[in-house]
C-alpha cells in the first residue's frame, strides 16, 4: 500500500493544518461509526421490545402493508390464518364467526400500514346466549306454573274419587306433574342462583327425603337403590342438598332406562376424609356422552329433563364450599361437602 506523502510544495505550516484537520477528520468518522452502532443496538432493541408486546397480547394482531402483505403479525394471529382471508376489505369493527368460534375484529390504518385485531368472544357469546336462554326459561316457567297448580289441585280431587283399576293413571300423572314441577322449581332457581340457609342436617333425613323423591319419580325398568350413608351430621341446606342428590340420583335412573339391561342399581354412599363428606353416586346405566359438557347449561342428550340438573346440582355444592367431581370409569359423581365441625 502506498504511503500518503505531502506535497512538497507545501509550507510547513500547512502541512501542519492539514494534518490537524485530517485527524479531526478521522476522529468524527469514529464518533459517527460509533453512534451509527449505537442506534443500530437501540433499533434491534425497539424492534425485539414490539414482537415482545404484540407476542404477549391475548388477541390476534396482523400488521399489513399497503400491497396486502402481511409486515407483522404475532403467533396467535399465524394460527389464524385462514381468518384474514376472508375478512371484507376496509372493515372498520364487525364480529366474525370462524372455525366454531366468534371474534370481534377491528383495524385502524397508519400511514401506509394498516393494523387489525381479532379477539376472540366466544365465551362472551356463550354467557350471553346462556342468559338469553336463562331469562326465556325462567318467564316459561313461570307461565306454566299456574295452569300446572290447577292440575295438581284437580288431580287431588281426582284421586278420591277415581275407582280401583283407574288407580295406576291418576298414580303416573302425579309423577309426571312431579317432573314438570322439578322442571320449573330447578329453571327458577338456576335464573334467580343458589342462597343455602345453613343448618344441621342429619344424613338420614337426606336419605329420606331422596327416597320420597324416588317413589314419585317415573321410570319403567326394575332398579334397585343401595343407600350406605353414615349416621353422621353436616352443617346445610336441607331444601338444597336434597335437591342436588335428587338430580344425581335422577341421572342415574336416566342413565339405566336408556341401557339395553331390563333392571339396574343405583349405589349412594358417604365417607369422610380429612375436611369433607364424601357422596358418591354410581349406577349402571349407559357411559357418560360428552363428559366436558356435563356441567353445560341447557346440553342435554337425554330424552327427559331440561339439561339444568347437573348444572343446578354443581352450584349448589359449590354453594356450600364444596365440589363435584366426575369419574368415567366406572362412572361416579362425587360431592365433596366441608365436614361439620
Amino acid at each position: 500500500m502506498n504511503e500518503f506523502k505531502l506535497p512538497a510544495s507545501m509550507k510547513e505550516d500547512e502541512k501542519q493544518t492539514l494534518l490537524s484537520q485530517l485527524e479531526n477528520l478521522i476522529e468524527q468518522t469514529y464518533s459517527v461509526e460509533k453512534e451509527y452502532i449505537t442506534l443500530t443496538s437501540s433499533y434491534n432493541q425497539l424492534q425485539s421490545l414490539i414482537k415482545q408486546i404484540i407476542e404477549a397480547l391475548p388477541n390476534a394482531l396482523w400488521v399489513i402493508n399497503e400491497d396486502g402483505s402481511v409486515f407483522l403479525q404475532n403467533s396467535e394471529a399465524e394460527s389464524l390464518e385462514g381468518l384474514l382471508q376472508m375478512l371484507p376489505p376496509q372493515i372498520k369493527e364487525t364480529e366474525v364467526a370462524f372455525d366454531g368460534r366468534h371474534f370481534l375484529v377491528k383495524s385502524t390504518h397508519n400511514e401506509a400500514k394498516t393494523i387489525i385485531s381479532a379477539t376472540d368472544i366466544t365465551e362472551q357469546k356463550r354467557k350471553e346466549r346462556l342468559a338469553s336462554m336463562g331469562q326465556m326459561a325462567a318467564h316459561l316457567a313461570h307461565e306454566i306454573r299456574n295452569p300446572i297448580g290447577s292440575i295438581a289441585l284437580l288431580v287431588s280431587s281426582l284421586a278420591k274419587r277415581v275407582v280401583p283399576k283407574n288407580q295406576p293413571i291418576v298414580d303416573e300423572i302425579r309423577r309426571s306433574l312431579f317432573r314438570v314441577e322439578r322442571i320449573i322449581k330447578t329453571t327458577l332457581m338456576y335464573s334467580k342462583g343458589v342462597q343455602p340457609n345453613l343448618s344441621r342436617i342429619t344424613l338420614d333425613r337426606l336419605e329420606q327425603e331422596c327416597r320420597a323423591a324416588i317413589a314419585s319419580y317415573s321410570y319403567t325398568k326394575e332398579i334397585h337403590f343401595h343407600f350406605d350413608l353414615s349416621d353422621h351430621t353436616i352443617e346445610g341446606d336441607l331444601g338444597l342438598l336434597s335437591l342436588a342428590l335428587q338430580n344425581l340420583l335422577f341421572n342415574a335412573i336416566d342413565a339405566i332406562e336408556e341401557s339395553d339391561e331390563d333392571e339396574g342399581s343405583v349405589w349412594i354412599k358417604t365417607e369422610e376424609d380429612e375436611a369433607h363428606m364424601v357422596f358418591t353416586i354410581e349406577d349402571s346405566g349407559i357411559p357418560l356422552e360428552n363428559p366436558e359438557n356435563l356441567f353445560e347449561a341447557f346440553q342435554t342428550t337425554k330424552t327427559k329433563g331440561n339439561g339444568l340438573g347437573l348444572v343446578l346440582a354443581r352450584q349448589i355444592v359449590e354453594a356450600h364450599g364444596g365440589r363435584v367431581e366426575v369419574q368415567s370409569a366406572p362412572k361416579q359423581f362425587r360431592l365433596f361437602l366441608p365436614a361439620s365441625g
